[in-house]
């Protein structure tokens, strides 16, 4: 197991925007204790590109060194597998949080902790709001999410009783705050955009069912909620990059699938077959307002082995993976916001 230097993570921090202009402005970087230093922000360049697997051009944003330094923090021992109310979990949070005030994330309530009230815990998820630039369609809203928490510590396996919850799921946090500097830096967002990290899915779901009755109660325009789960490895022999649960409810795949230029979504009949659809924190969403909520996943129960063990380490997940994940869907993510309509339907 790896041992997370902060040193390291404040370089991470500092030098966090791509191949882009920077400027820099003074801030804080998340970190324990809000540890001072630099805050790039980046501006566009159009030649930030760089070359997909299939020889096609996509943004060249994300890269494997600054996703690895926040994936080994995730799921360092020091933050001993981010059980919901646990000190770990606290330093996670502590740490989404840094990652949305320097990349120009608002609070959605009146803080960035959305306190659990359906669990005896100190819990609550991370929920941060990019607004929109248009006028009208501001007031829709596209949530992006994924689960933080994990099982925290379990029987020993080889005295090792931390389940670090790389792939389930830091990858999909990591992801998601990649999306959150991503468009809180290009602030072309004609959507608003809401980002939520969720507590409590290892104990069913509980932080997304909690955040979305309280949206709900809100009347909040939801078009749709996007979720990330289990990304940190490949898929293996499939003739698609990722799947979608619940892949036969709606066109997102194949909208998906136009935006990025290539069969980048696919459909797994094991997603269907154990009804993941209903297994992750795009469900609550779907129950409460009725509009596509599903998740983006390359799990497939036959690429890694540690699901819910000790074994579910930093060391063996596929970077490089990660940052052409988030490069291929950031343009996707891009268009699905600024599309002039709900183009996203279920079926």
């Amino acid at each position: 197991m790896k041992k997370f230097s902060w040193i390291a993570l404040l370089a991470l921090l500092v030098g966090c925007g791509s191949a882009q202009n920077m400027e820099t402005q003074t801030g804080v970087v998340g970190g324990p204790a809000g540890v001072q230093g630099k805050i790039v922000k980046t501006t566009d360049n159009a030649e930030a590109y760089g070359s997909s697997d299939n020889g096609g051009m996509i943004p060249a944003f994300a890269d494997k060194d600054k996703i690895g330094e926040i994936m080994d923090f995730l799921a360092s021992d020091e933050l001993q597998g981010r059980e919901t109310g646990s000190e770990g979990i606290e330093k996670a949070a502590d740490f989404i949080e840094g990652v949305f005030k320097e990349n120009n994330i608002m609070p959605y309530f009146v803080a960035y902790k959305d306190t659990l009230t359906n669990i005896d815990s100190n819990a609550y998820n991370i929920v941060g709001v990019l607004e929109g630039t248009d006028p009208k369609l501001k007031n829709e809203f596209v949530i992006i999410g994924a689960h933080y928490d994990h099982i925290g510590i379990i029987a020993p396996v080889n005295g090792d009783a931390i389940a670090n919850g790389a792939n389930d799921n830091a990858s999909g946090t990591t992801t998601v705050l990649e999306f959150a500097r991503y468009f809180g830096n290009k602030k072309n967002n004609k959507r608003s955009i809401i980002f939520a990290l969720f507590s409590a899915e290892e104990k069913g779901l509980l932080g997304s069912a909690h955040l979305a009755k309280r949206l709900k109660s809100k009347n909040l325009d939801l078009y749709t909620m996007l979720n990330f789960e289990m990304v940190g490895v490949p898929l293996v022999e499939k003739d698609y990059y990722v799947y979608v649960t619940g892949y036969e409810k709606s066109n997102l795949a194949a909208i998906s699938n136009r935006y990025a230029k290539e069969k980048l979504v696919g459909f797994l009949p094991t997603a269907k077959e154990y009804n993941l659809f209903q297994r992750s924190d795009n469900y609550p969403f779907d129950k409460e307002f009725a509009v596509p909520s599903q998740t983006y996943c390359t799990f497939d129960f036959t690429n890694f082995d540690f699901y819910h063990k000790v074994g579910d380490e930093a060391e063996l997940m596929d970077y490089e993976h990660m940052a052409n994940f988030v490069n291929k869907m950031s343009p996707v993510l891009e268009n699905i916001i600024n599309a002039p309509t709900k183009e996203i339907k279920y079926n």
